[in-house]
């Protein structure tokens, strides 16, 4: 290595205080696309220096639309760059400038923030201006380090121990997406008629988008409302930047589909494709009037484009529209903070029983929707060996460029894929199998690599429309580090369920043991419970029989009494007590034995054990106690019932 050689380092935050503290998911998918952008800002403004980054590898796409030279219609819409990288600047002279790095993102924030202000706020009073400029001003923390030495992965750690950065004081009524900003208007203390009065007028003189945008009662500070808002004005941002180049921004959707929507596609698409055109006109008709919008305007997901494409009747008014989330769920619909002309609700729901009695065996609308958050296990070890970096880079460059198709295909929408995460949103019934694909598909990117050890861990938050979405994003990383990682010893997959009660259930299981014979397991039990019940080995009673069994069990096996509860005797167990529960009264033709009773329950109980293993020591294989958690039960219900029934 010559004397000029220098690796920089950095990275920007926060990530959780941005990217996490969101209301809608158009708020949850907007801070993940900025943070993406501003990092691929950073990146440029290397580049630009000569620098050349090593990890992670960037698409030239996404970077050429920071200049505004992309291909027409490869427009980037999600986040897919990390918020820190390591560039390796090998060539690059010694008068090599950081702080250039940091104005340049600097720049393009106030630029960005500045084209909103003009855009929404010109009308406001000096006061907002000047929250407007101090919170805009203030928000981000950049650290950067710059090394000789190849191998120091733990500069950008220690850099930020110094912890320098310290966000502004803030006074008066505080933002109601993001924590502890206060809200625009700069009044001190609560005052509902006059943060109403700032806020309607601010609504009123926006015009039609803005409208839909903000809530009534819904006060912003300045950080959330460019989350908010930024997408209507992104196309036209143009500035310039430090070190000579041109900042472009570039066309991307301001629709984003809502966790109603998303509970609600799977439902929805059974009734387009069975529903007559009658039925569906009218609701749309009386939908539309309640909404006086297209809520989910442009949302396409593939269940609906399936659904659409077997109509004879053409893809009706669906094809380029969708209806807000909230008119498919008859308790939102006589929700008056929802919509309090409860007058112009009732034709609608009305029109949506019409509709849903006119497809048969139509099940429930289900109000629960899936987040899912994946992260590569163990590649921060491999990093630190500079010989494996670039075939990681690679490696993962392969695998971010996969998870688009992949989320699709499954009917969610992605909301960020760099690197080795994933966060996407699917509807409940398709969250696991899309999780097992991604773990696949990631596990097949680094399969040429044998000096490369590298698995996908995930988490699954099965959450009711009611939860606060903030929470439930919170929540995820909990379940993916704690749960699906330390607690079970990584390659694995943790879920819980979240009504609006609180946490319902939680479950975690090895990818071996979770996905066996080509299939996630605990997903096809749920599907045979789902089956009609004179097809179904197990019927929904005798999942509360087995439940008590377990208690018994493991109650037993707490006090010692020395009985040899192994798994060949728990399931002779429980299989006895399959054939107490009336499955052989009906003749004596097919009767089920006890080894066939056996052979069934054996997947069944292998989803009720908790395994887990070192997380240091990925060779080790996953052990078990064998105690049996009533949980697992509870969520093959939970998936089978889709959360409508029992709760």
């Amino acid at each position: 290595m010559s004397q000029q050689d220098q690796y920089f380092h950095f990275t920007l935050g926060p990530v959780q205080g941005f990217v996490a503290q969101a209301r809608r998911t158009r708020d949850f998918w907007a801070g993940s696309f900025l943070l993406s952008w501003l990092s691929a800002v950073a990146m440029q403004a290397v580049i630009k220096q000569q620098g050349e980054i090593i990890f992670p590898k960037v698409s030239d796409d996404y970077l050429d639309w920071l200049e505004h030279k992309g291909k027409p219609g490869t427009e980037p819409q999600q986040g897919c760059i990390p918020n820190r990288f390591k560039g390796g600047l090998a060539k690059v002279p010694q008068d090599f400038n950081p702080d250039l790095i940091t104005d340049s993102i600097q720049q393009a924030w106030a630029a960005l923030a500045e084209q909103i202000w003009q855009q929404d706020l010109t009308h406001c009073p000096s006061e907002t201006r000047d929250i407007w400029d101090r919170q805009v001003n203030n928000f981000w923390e950049i650290s950067w380090a710059l090394s000789n030495n190849a191998i120091e992965s733990n500069l950008l750690d220690r850099r930020k121990n110094w912890r320098n950065y310290l966000p502004p004081e803030e006074a008066g009524v505080k933002c109601m997406m993001m924590d502890g900003w206060q809200e625009l208007s700069g009044i001190a203390t609560p005052n509902p008629k006059g943060l109403d009065l700032f806020w309607q007028d601010l609504i009123t003189k926006g015009g039609t988008a803005i409208k839909t945008d903000l809530r009534p009662h819904e006060y912003l500070c300045a950080i959330a409302f460019i989350k908010r808002r930024f997408a209507h004005c992104f196309a036209e941002l143009k500035t310039d930047m430090p070190n000579g180049w041109t900042l472009h921004g570039w066309a991307v959707k301001a629709s984003i589909p809502s966790v109603a929507y998303m509970a609600a596609a799977p439902w929805l698409a059974q009734v387009l494709a069975q529903a007559p055109e009658d039925k569906l006109t009218a609701f749309h008709d009386a939908a539309k009037k309640l909404t006086q919008s297209y809520g989910e305007y442009q949302t396409r997901l593939d269940c609906i484009d399936s659904a659409l494409n077997k109509r004879d009747d053409g893809k009706l008014f669906w094809d380029t529209k969708s209806l807000d989330g909230n008119v498919f769920f008859e308790s939102a619909l006589e929700n008056k903070n929802i919509y309090p002309n409860q007058g112009q609700a009732k034709p609608v729901k009305d029109a949506l029983k019409a509709l849903r009695q006119s497809v048969d065996n139509i099940e429930p609308v289900s109000p629960f929707y899936a987040v899912l958050m994946m992260d590569g296990d163990s590649l921060g070890k491999h990093m630190s060996t500079p010989s494996k970096q670039e075939n990681i880079s690679i490696g993962l460059e392969k695998f971010t460029t996969g998870v688009q198709g992949r989320v699709k295909k499954h009917s969610g929408f992605l909301i960020y894929a760099g690197g080795d995460d994933v966060l996407a949103l699917l509807p409940l019934e398709k969250a696991l199998n899309c999780a097992n694909e991604l773990r696949t598909y990631y596990l097949g990117c680094f399969s040429d690599y044998d000096d490369i050890d590298t698995t996908l861990s995930g988490a699954i938050e099965y959450a009711h429309i009611k939860m606060p979405l903030g929470k439930v994003l919170g929540d995820a990383h909990h379940l993916l580090d704690d749960i699906a990682k330390n607690a079970t010893g990584r390659d694995s997959i943790a879920v819980r369920v979240w009504k609006p009660g609180g946490q319902h259930l939680q479950w975690a299981m090895p990818w071996e043991k979770a996905f066996v014979d080509g299939v996630v397991v605990i997903d096809q039990l749920a599907r045979n419970l789902q089956e009609a019940q004179q097809k179904t080995p197990f019927s929904t009673s005798f999942f509360f029989h087995v439940e008590e069994r377990f208690v018994m069990l493991n109650d037993n096996a707490s006090k010692d009494k020395g009985f040899p509860f192994t798994p060949d005797v728990m399931t002779q167990l429980i299989a006895a007590d399959y054939l107490n529960s009336g499955v052989n009264s009906h003749g004596k033709e097919n009767k089920v034995s006890l080894q066939t009773a056996k052979t069934l329950l054996a997947p069944l109980l292998s989803q009720c054990f908790e395994w887990h293993r070192n997380v240091d020591n990925k060779q080790e294989p996953f052990t078990s106690h064998y105690t049996l958690r009533t949980d697992a039960l509870q969520f093959i219900r939970f998936l089978a019932q889709k959360g409508v029934k029992n709760g």
